[in-house]
């Protein structure tokens, strides 16, 4: 079945009203057995619970530790987020779920539909709940719908330990019952899209409770952990996905971002678009304009961290920190040229393939990504892009296995081979595919993660960052992990070695960008000129070189972030504080 992800927003008085119609019964009659008396009825109401998905955004990484964007985020700014400013404290999806799961009862529907429409709306509770705790940690449970004078609307929130359990057993409620029938338009939810969240949701849960060591639940981690393996293993052991290959390495991961069609042997879920009911979504719009988009980059701490084809550190060549751009991507990781331009990289513009290296007027840091975005330029001025969007994706439950197998200290060379081995072998990576690594890499030591030393958690780190960039999996990845403190990093860029002197990004011969200070010197056809003076006029100027005339660039260092332990957690909005007192607030704010 295929979803329409805007007709899924529509109030439950129109699935209400539909229903009727499918009964015959009276225009103006609303009974209850119209929408849960038939298998139609069921099925209606539960297309409304896909709306909680993210559907077709591809910014949800605009707040994370690996991208600069045009506005520092107010939460990581010292001493500017105020429960004034939160949000995110909303409870009517979990009442439109309630009330299916109360009334989803009484003849005229088969045992197993109920089950499988019940698996439905338990795995969308379990999802709900999941980012409710992600966002404030304790949270009220409500398992049931709540009428306006309900006294339970003022109830206290409950502990993380008992909604966590209650996730829990929802998802498994939701594998256990869901149809285990494929879906070969991949936009909706199976049985194997539960599995694949009880993996996310254990894994998240798993590691939290083991590096949040106040809140004294360490113990009890490694059941989460042994969970979310065994999740992903029903996954992987079932068959029915491969890590895509169409294309070869130089191509063939990308192509999972930019297809219309969702790439069926790996993306397991997907927000589908389709031209004929304009549902599109903004990717190119969003990536490759000055104005509209966050002019989201990649920063350069985190492209030291992509491998040398040969499986190698980039980081060990002792040259790295003042390698000019077309010199620093050459030969490594294929992954890395499908997720920014460089090299070779063309754009079409009125049916011409064209040049396309780094332009300043979408980058603040020169590496400017193209994971989701087409390459035809017709699709840059609008919501018009026709690619799908994967939601769940094969690549993350294996992903979801190699971490929480490591941090159990039981991952075997064979499971990081069928694992991060294969992902690594599609990006073209030829050394270290078999065997577990054995030594730390100091880079990701001391950039990254100074508290471990376990050289197989690192690697699959690394691995989690580069694989799943940019799909919305970072901040929680660095919440889980308690490594708040890596939003504060540095926004670097590439390195320029001079001022005044043109830079070919591309080796194409032709010039592309020039970086200068205070007076801008003559034109030069087609190349960008970036002013990096301390000030413009009287404003400072946030794009600098970090050594004045040399060096990294640098982006927004005048602004100063901040990551306090309090963060982890967002506050609850004041507002709601205000009407249910027995809320109380999140420690520190």
């Amino acid at each position: 079945m295929k979803i329409n992800y805007y007709l899924l927003l529509l109030p439950l008085m129109l699935f209400v009203a539909a229903c009727e119609k499918l009964e015959q019964e009276p225009e103006s009659t609303t009974s209850k057995s119209a929408v849960f008396g038939s298998d139609n009825g069921l099925q209606l109401y539960a297309n409304s619970f896909y709306g909680i998905l993210p559907g077709t955004s591809t910014s949800l990484d605009a707040m994370s530790d690996y991208l600069a964007v045009k506005a520092v985020p107010t939460f990581i700014q010292e001493n500017a987020f105020a429960p004034s400013l939160s949000s995110g404290w909303s409870w009517g999806d979990l009442r439109n779920i309630n009330y299916f799961i109360e009334n989803n009862t009484g003849p005229g529907v088969s045992a197993e539909s109920r089950r499988h429409y019940m698996g439905l709306a338990k795995f969308f509770r379990a999802y709900f709940y999941f980012e409710k705790v992600k966002r404030f940690g304790d949270v009220p449970w409500i398992g049931k719908p709540l009428d306006v004078n309900d006294p339970a609307l003022y109830n206290g929130r409950d502990s993380r330990t008992l909604v966590m359990d209650s996730v829990l057993a929802d998802i498994d409620y939701a594998c256990a019952n869901l149809r285990a029938t494929a879906d070969n338009s991949r936009s909706t939810v199976t049985r194997d899209i539960a599995f694949a969240l009880k993996s996310r949701i254990c894994l998240f849960e798993g590691t939290f409770r083991k590096y949040h060591t106040q809140l004294n639940l360490q113990s009890t981690a490694n059941a989460w952990l042994t969970n979310a393996a065994a999740a992903s293993k029903v996954v992987m052991d079932k068959g029915t996905y491969t890590i895509n290959s169409t294309g070869g390495p130089g191509a063939s991961y990308r192509l999972v971002f930019t297809n219309p069609a969702p790439v069926a042997n790996e993306v397991m879920m997907a927000a589908v678009t389709d031209i004929t009911l304009n549902v599109l979504n903004d990717a190119n719009w969003w990536w490759t304009s000055g104005t509209y988009g966050a002019k989201a980059s990649l920063i350069r701490t985190f492209v030291n961290t992509y491998l040398n084809r040969d499986g190698t550190p980039f980081t060990n060549n002792p040259a790295y920190p003042t390698m000019v751009f077309k010199d620093e991507v050459k030969n490594r990781d294929l992954r890395l040229q499908q997720t920014i331009r460089m090299g070779s990289y063309k754009r079409v513009n009125g049916g011409v393939q064209v040049a396309a290296p780094p332009v300043f007027t979408y980058t603040f840091t020169g590496y400017h990504p193209i994971k989701f975005s087409l390459d035809d330029m017709y699709y840059d001025a609008g919501a018009l892009n026709n690619n799908s969007i994967p939601l769940f994706r094969f690549a993350e439950v294996l992903l979801n296995y190699a971490e929480a197998k490591a941090e159990l200290g039981t991952l075997t060379d064979a499971e990081w081979a069928s694992t991060v081995g294969v992902l690594r072998a599609r990006g073209g990576i030829t050394g270290g595919l078999t065997t577990k690594p054995t030594i730390a890499d100091p880079y990701l030591m001391t950039n990254y993660f100074p508290g471990i030393s376990d050289a197989t958690i690192l690697e699959v780190r690394r691995e989690r960052g580069i694989e799943l960039s940019l799909e919305g999996h970072r901040f929680p990845d660095l919440l889980r992990w308690k490594r708040g403190p890596l939003m504060q990093m540095e926004w670097n860029g590439f390195y320029v070695p001079a001022l005044n002197t043109p830079m070919d990004l591309n080796e194409d011969g032709v010039m592309d960008v020039l970086f200068y200070s205070g007076t801008k010197p003559a034109n030069i056809a087609g190349v960008t000129f970036v002013d990096v003076s301390p000030t413009i006029g009287t404003a400072v100027n946030s794009q600098r070189l970090k050594n004045g005339t040399s060096g990294e660039l640098t982006w927004m260092n005048e602004i100063s972030r901040k990551w306090n332990d309090k963060q982890y957690f967002y506050p609850i909005p004041q507002v709601d504080v205000l009407k249910n007192p027995k809320l109380g607030q999140n420690p520190g704010w």
